[in-house]
């Protein structure tokens, strides 16, 4: 591949980032958009004692959605109580992908660029290759 066609595609490559980082911050800005109008008519519609409406040919309605998470240093303990309680079906033990790719890495570079025996059939690893860009 010649210099010139190397270089072309840097030059692709690069503009194609930069464009999706405008993008990506453009979807920043709608989104908090979207927040602050959801926020402003759901405020409006309960202050009206409206749970739905229809205008121009959509239904707006209002909807709740519950959030619920481990207290801060109690998972362990919120996990025992439903196992206690008949729930233990709903825990789960997981691992973070990006945690076990660099538990994985540490062990191949502990053990001559290889996975230790003990993971085989355990983990599948692939190595992707991409080309980074720093500015200047």
């Amino acid at each position: 591949m010649e210099d010139k066609q190397i270089m072309e595609l840097a030059d692709l490559l690069k503009a194609a980032k930069d464009r999706k980082s405008e993008l990506d911050d453009q979807v920043k800005e709608v989104t908090a958009e979207i927040e602050r109008l959801d926020l402003a008519l759901s405020d409006a519609m309960a202050e009206a004692e409206l749970d739905k409406f229809t205008h121009s040919g959509n239904t707006f309605y209002l909807k709740s959605r519950l959030f619920a998470s481990a207290t801060a240093g109690k998972k362990d303990e919120l996990f025992k109580a439903l196992k206690e309680n008949g729930y233990g079906s709903i825990v789960t033990e997981t691992v973070n992908a990006n945690t076990l790719a660099s538990f994985v890495k540490e062990q191949k570079a502990e053990n001559d660029d290889e996975v230790p025996s003990w993971l085989d059939g355990l983990i599948n690893t692939f190595e992707k290759v991409s080309v980074g860009i720093r500015k200047k």
